[in-house]
């Protein structure tokens, strides 16, 4: 349930951000100066440098990890990334350490973002890219917490922040987050779409698949028989593999496909891309041999050879409702009074908490004033974002507990 139009309803809600100290212009005034900055995938540098010293005047102790050395030795055309922002404020108050991450990059078309604020208060692009909500809503719901909590002396526990690089493609700037220096064991990733109030407790393994089949080539029409065609190999195995929503958690797709050297020409070589998603990764590894397996049988039955390679992006994770990590987030969402009640979900997208779980940081994600994301559509609104920012608040002081 959204927002209801109760006027008394919205009094209330409204004489709590006001309790709660949030600061609506300041939020929205850091918003559009953070979806300024032309962050895509690899090209962080400048806003990674803006959020340092923004951490830093907010009382933090910052510095960065060597996620920008390693992924130059991947790829050296990412002279503009920028490494892993680590954020650690001492406690005044009780309880255990708190993690809280979001991500500085965005997809594109990003560049050239700007933002329109209409006066219902809803926030788009032009058009013509994306917004950026994606993860700045994220970003400045952890530094709107921050400034209050610093501004009204409020007790908090010791508080960590964690921003990463390229997140997008497949979390790859987290690869490289030294977790034996993360005191938490608890934490939340801002990053996911849905009304304020939301939080993802399971997330799947992703794993990729290249599959290069090789065959003959030869003359389609002098002597195509002396020719192994690659793309009936693929043809045939595709027919015997499960796509789509194969089991209630488990996708596989296919999404590329090239080969071929001319329309005369029996095709020497395929080769596709897909992926698969898993709530379970045992049984995402089992799927992907089972594609290996009917890929090498078609190859044998016409006579080619496959090439078949897997590679793992990020694992499973399943946080109980009885963790406390998500009492917490329930507990604070419940003041709130935002939707009937706080709402756990399974998300199909991979974030950064997949990773912190992996090691040892029990993680969910939140919701946080972001829609359609991905998409120059992408949009987002002045309450959301208000609500957003009031969540973290109440996850990071001792107003939540």
């Amino acid at each position: 349930m959204l927002e209801t139009n109760n006027d008394e309803f919205r009094k209330k809600q409204d004489e709590k951000h006001v309790k709660d100290g949030i600061d609506r212009n300041r939020l929205l005034k850091e918003f559009l100066h953070l979806t300024s900055f032309d962050a895509p995938s690899y090209h962080e540098r400048e806003i990674a440098d803006y959020l340092k010293k923004k951490l830093q005047s907010l009382g933090l102790k910052v510095e960065e990890d060597a996620a920008r050395e390693a992924l130059l030795s991947e790829d050296a055309s990412r002279s503009e990334t920028a490494s892993n922002l680590y954020g650690y404020l001492k406690g005044n108050g009780t309880g255990k350490t708190i993690l809280f991450s979001s991500h500085l990059d965005t997809v594109s078309p990003g560049i050239g973002k700007r933002a329109i604020v209409t006066e219902e208060g809803r926030i788009t692009s032009a058009g013509d890219t994306v917004l950026g909500a994606d993860d700045v809503s994220g970003l400045v719901s952890i530094l709107e917490a921050l400034t209050v909590i610093q501004e009204k002396g409020l007790p908090h526990p010791d508080l960590e922040v964690l921003i990463t690089v390229a997140e997008e493609p497949y979390c790859s700037g987290s690869r490289f987050v030294e977790y034996e220096r993360l005191r938490a064991r608890e934490g939340y990733v801002l990053d996911l779409t849905g009304p304020v109030g939301t939080a993802a407790n399971a997330a799947p393994s992703i794993l990729s698949m290249k599959v290069v089949i090789k065959g003959r080539a030869a003359h389609a029409g002098f002597a195509p028989e002396k020719g192994i065609n690659a793309m009936s190999i693929a043809a045939d195995a595709l027919t015997h593999i499960r796509t789509g929503r194969v089991q209630e958690d488990l996708t596989v797709n296919f999404g590329t496909v090239r080969g071929g050297t001319g329309r005369n020409i029996v095709p020497q070589e395929v080769i596709l891309e897909g992926e698969i998603r898993c709530l379970e990764h045992e049984r995402a590894l089992c799927e992907a041999e089972l594609i290996r397996q009917i890929f090498e049988k078609a190859a044998k039955k016409y006579g080619g050879e496959i090439e078949f390679a897997l590679k793992e992006h990020i694992r499973s994770y399943h946080v109980s409702e009885e963790r406390d990590v998500v009492k917490r987030f329930q507990r604070a969402a419940d003041g709130i009074g935002h939707l009937e009640k706080p709402e756990c979900i399974t998300t199909y997208g991979g974030s950064d908490a997949n990773r912190l779980n992996e090691n040892g940081i029990e993680t969910i994600v939140l919701a946080c004033a972001m829609e359609n994301c991905h998409g120059t559509d992408e949009f987002t609104t002045i309450a959301e974002l208000e609500r957003s920012a009031q969540l973290t608040l109440r996850l990071m002081s001792d107003i939540g507990s």
